[in-house]
Order: C-alpha cells, then sequence, then structure tokens
C-alpha cells in the first residue's frame, strides 16, 4: 500500500495537555492506526506525517519508535515504517490476555461497581446506540473502546489496571475488528447488566462468553483476509 498523501497539515491540538510532543505525537497516529486512517501495510514517512500533524520530524520519529515497540509498526526493509498486520499468533495471543483479565475485572466489577460507575457505563452504551444510529463506525469504535475502559475501571484493581495499561492500544485495535455491530451493542449491554446484578459468577461468564464470541469473529475475518490477499 502507498503512503498516505500530504494534501496539507491535519494538525491535532498540540497544546491540549501537559504531555510531552512526541507522547502526542504517538497518541495521534496511535489512534489513527486504531481507527483505520492507516490500515495495516499502509507505510508511514515520517516527512509526510510531519506534515500532516504541523510539526517537526523530531517527535514522529520519536513517535514511531514507541510505536514500534508497542507492536502497531515495523521496519520492512526496502519499503520503511509500515503499519503490521495482525497474525493469527497475535490474535491468539491478545485474546487469551483479554479473556483472561477481562473475566476478573468483570467479576470485580459486579462486586465493587458503585452507582456512579454504572452510569458512567450506561452513557457508554448510549453513546454506541448513538452511533449506531447515526451509521458512524469511528464514534461506535471510540464507544465500544469506552464501554471497555470503564469496565476495567469499574474492577477499582489499580494492579489489574496498570497489568493492561500497556496492552490498551492493540486491544482496542483488535476490538475494532468485529461482525455485526448490533450484535456487539448487544452484547456490551447483556454484559453490563450482568455486572450491574451484581452477581460476579454471572459477570465472570457473561464476560468470557462475549470475548470468546468475539475471538471465533476475528479469527474468521482474519481468514477471510488471508484468503483474499494476493499471492506474492
Amino acid at each position: 500500500m502507498s503512503a498516505q498523501r500530504s494534501d496539507g497539515p491535519e494538525p491535532f491540538d498540540i497544546d491540549a495537555d501537559y504531555q510531552p510532543l512526541r507522547e502526542r505525537v504517538r497518541d495521534e497516529l496511535r489512534q489513527r492506526i486504531i481507527d483505520g486512517v492507516y490500515p495495516p501495510g499502509t507505510r508511514l514517512i515520517e516527512t509526510d506525517l510531519a506534515a500532516r500533524l504541523g510539526v517537526s520530524r523530531v517527535p514522529v520519529r520519536e513517535a514511531m519508535r514507541a510505536l514500534e515497540s508497542e507492536g502497531f509498526v515495523e521496519t520492512v526493509p526496502r519499503r520503511g515504517t509500515v503499519v503490521v498486520e495482525l497474525s493469527e499468533q497475535d490474535v491468539e495471543e491478545l485474546f487469551d490476555v483479554r479473556e483472561a483479565l477481562e473475566v476478573l475485572a468483570s467479576q470485580q466489577a459486579a462486586q465493587r461497581a458503585t452507582k456512579a460507575d454504572l452510569r458512567r457505563v450506561r452513557a457508554c452504551l448510549a453513546q454506541a446506540r448513538r452511533a449506531l444510529d447515526a451509521e458512524d463506525p469511528v464514534a461506535l469504535g471510540h464507544a465500544n473502546e469506552a464501554f471497555h475502559d470503564e469496565i476495567l475501571k469499574l474492577s477499582h484493581n489499580a494492579l489489574l489496571q496498570g497489568v493492561l495499561k500497556p496492552l490498551h492500544g492493540r486491544l482496542h485495535w483488535l476490538l475494532r475488528q468485529t461482525g455485526d455491530p448490533h450484535e456487539l451493542v448487544e452484547e456490551h449491554t447483556r454484559l453490563f447488566e450482568a455486572i450491574a446484578s451484581g452477581e460476579p459468577d454471572r459477570a465472570a461468564a457473561c464476560a468470557r462468553e462475549h470475548t470468546r464470541l468475539n475471538r471465533e469473529i476475528v479469527r474468521r475475518l482474519l481468514a477471510e483476509r488471508n484468503r483474499e490477499a494476493p499471492s506474492a
């Protein structure tokens, strides 16, 4: 796939917070990869990205190194930096981690969530339904990511949140690989109801079933893409 065109700057809010510029550039590029702006196989060129973001090449270069360490991009001989393709092993490993940790998070959320916690999750579901009605896949993706992030917060387990933090980006990326978006929102609704019931075993079972259904969907999508990919 060819590099992204540099039609003109697409500056983001570089004064948004206290983060160093390289971290804000990293976060912006990571989100664009997750959103599908730069799909797998896309070649990323420092000069083009710097021009589009309205920054110098230095923070872009530093951001690319960080994204490579996170598993989002890789350096390919004669091509440079490209967005990685998720392999079958990547998918299985990520889902193994996601299932183990999200089941625990959901179980603890059922035990520890406050009324204010539940209102935040309900707001994420409402946001997802609005995105469905508007047929806005990017907004839907953000709402679904926020839902899973809130479930983790509801666990009130700082260690669990710390363990998952380095994986958030790739797990969000994985969440975008989905089948029927309406069914996904319904699954999230069932998980929320299980957590809100205050029954840890019910919440854990629902989280496990949700993760396993998602795993099968992503396996199928990956297999379809592999069949459609042109042979070398």
